[in-house]
């Protein structure tokens, strides 16, 4: 990345996939609520269906077209009269740098009878609509919008406050108050963001209720914030991982943000990263009638929730960032017979403290001080436990390339009807990052524990090291799965990557955790 490039002249490659620590080898997957016979219109002003994703024709003449690929995040130009959705005949993404439209919620999860409040910045002025979908197989359409706000005025609202690389908009006035009705379903929402001349820009929320189901669905909403870059401008930004120096270069983890605050927009489009593999693992879940409930992962933190009162918890994407309370709480459900279900890789890798906002609301800003000044670490392997106690298994590595997964103890239940037998390999599952099991670090007490894959992959440094997927039952009944890799839920309800062996591995999961014949 060169030096001296001034805020307007940040091209979205330089501030987007390559500001994140951990790049997501599937994207944010397709965009749901531009499925069925809906077109989009790309950044050349072709037409394509919504799972295209663009790309220039290759030297063989072929168009992208011709051999679609999972769908990348969509991004506006680097200049207003680029991204002109006037001229293209459709919506376009806003950016950080005009801040076409950008939002958040000062909200956490909410329960059905609670409001979701919303505060957007919309420039130049204008009206806007908020369009409300939420997240699940609904016939294979991904989404269903459930309700339409009424035409919105929309203001430019103040610059972003910066504190010690703390970014954030606690001070943007309240532009919508969403009242969440009675008969609404539990679930995963999105906020479509709509501006009268065509910018769009996206805000996930949660709704939850205490109503007893077979799994809890936990969002790892502490992790999406860690990534969040916002404002992904060359100079302001900051997250856990990156900000920006003078001359709009990015800066590395030594100099980014200590406490990072959840009353700001998400970078780019609005949705975080890694957001996709959560909506992978409902889609598949709703689609085989699977009893889900929802709450956030600081809902875990704040006691919000009961988590014995369910069967599983669910951790279906990546979620690497946990406080204290957030584990013993796991680890106390865990002990009383609650299973516990991993997706991802590099789960519960960083210690972290949530603390109330500068007006005083609870767990807006989040602190992780990693290995920054005196005091002690804060990995967890380094300071309280490793997370392989919890776990069974834990971060090994990245990824360069995915891998396949080779099979192993093909004769256990988990892999029953899937096909698979010893050794075999399914391709590409082993992706992003890895977990392994550590034979210095302590397992937790179980009765039964078995490892049912050992994938050999090559790091980055050209040196060969191995993925593997766990299986422990403790002494209280419950069962712990990890998956050991980022690509499990994508590899569920992910267009192009799906993989019924994968299905029916989780399905064989699922079904003996909620005790189904």
């Amino acid at each position: 990345m060169g030096s001296g490039a001034g805020p307007q002249q940040i091209r979205r490659w330089e501030s987007g996939a390559l500001a994140h620590a951990v790049t997501d080898p599937f994207g944010q997957g397709p965009v749901p609520w531009l499925r069925g016979n809906v077109t989009y219109f790309d950044d050349t002003g072709q037409v394509v269906p919504w799972y295209v994703d663009p790309s220039p024709q290759s030297s063989t003449g072929e168009s992208a077209t011709a051999h679609p690929r999972v769908p990348a995040p969509r991004f506006a130009g680097g200049s207003r009269a680029a991204a002109d959705p006037r001229a293209s005949g459709g919506p376009r993404s806003a950016d950080d740098v005009h801040r076409q439209i950008k939002g958040f919620t000062s909200t956490g999860a909410v329960a059905p009878g609670e409001a979701v409040d919303f505060h957007v910045t919309v420039d130049p002025p204008q009206e806007f609509a908020v369009d409300i979908y939420r997240i699940g197989h609904y016939g294979g359409d991904g989404a269903a919008k459930i309700t339409t706000s009424p035409r919105l005025s929309g203001i430019v609202q103040p610059q972003p406050l910066t504190a010690d690389r703390t970014v954030s908009c606690h001070h943007w006035w309240l532009s919508w108050r969403l009242q969440i009705p009675s008969y609404w379903s539990v679930g995963a929402y999105v906020a479509v963001l709509t501006t009268l001349d065509g910018y769009r820009s996206h805000v996930p929320f949660t709704v939850r209720h205490d109503d007893p189901a077979d799994l809890l669905l936990l969002l790892p909403d502490v992790t999406w914030q860690a990534y969040n870059l916002y404002p992904e401008d060359g100079c302001t930004g900051a997250s856990l991982y990156h900000a920006w120096d003078e001359n709009g270069r990015l800066l590395g983890e030594s100099d980014a943000a200590t406490t990072v605050s959840f009353d700001r927009p998400y970078a780019g489009a609005g949705l975080p990263l890694h957001v996709g593999h959560a909506y992978d693992f409902i889609r598949f879940a709703e689609r085989y009638g699977y009893d889900l409930a929802y709450a956030d992962a600081r809902d875990l933190h704040a006691g919000h929730i009961d988590p014995t009162r369910y069967r599983g918890l669910v951790f279906p994407g990546h979620d690497e960032y946990w406080s204290v309370n957030m584990r013993r709480t796991v680890e106390r459900a865990r002990d009383h017979g609650t299973s516990l279900v991993f997706l991802s890789a590099n789960t519960m890798y960083w210690q972290v403290e949530l603390g109330p906002s500068p007006s005083g609301v609870p767990d807006r800003l989040l602190t992780c001080r990693k290995r920054k000044g005196p005091g002690k670490p804060v990995l967890w392997r380094e300071i309280d436990g490793p997370e392989q106690q919890v776990v069974g298994i834990q971060y090994g590595g990245h990824v360069p390339e995915p891998t396949p997964l080779i099979v192993r103890n093909a004769d256990h239940w988990l892999w029953e009807a899937t096909g698979a037998h010893e050794g075999d390999g399914i391709e590409g599952l082993v992706a992003g990052e890895a977990d392994r099991y550590f034979p210095r670090a302590p397992l937790p007490e179980h009765d039964e524990r078995i490892l049912l894959a050992h994938s050999p992959y090559t790091d980055s440094r050209g040196a060969l090291r191995h993925q593997e997927t766990s299986l422990y039952r403790t002494p209280s009944g419950a069962l712990v799965f990890a998956s050991g890799t980022f690509a499990w839920s994508p590899f569920l309800d992910r267009p192009g990557h799906v993989d019924p062996r994968v299905q029916r591995a989780t399905a064989n999961l699922l079904d003996r955790i909620c005790k189904r014949d």
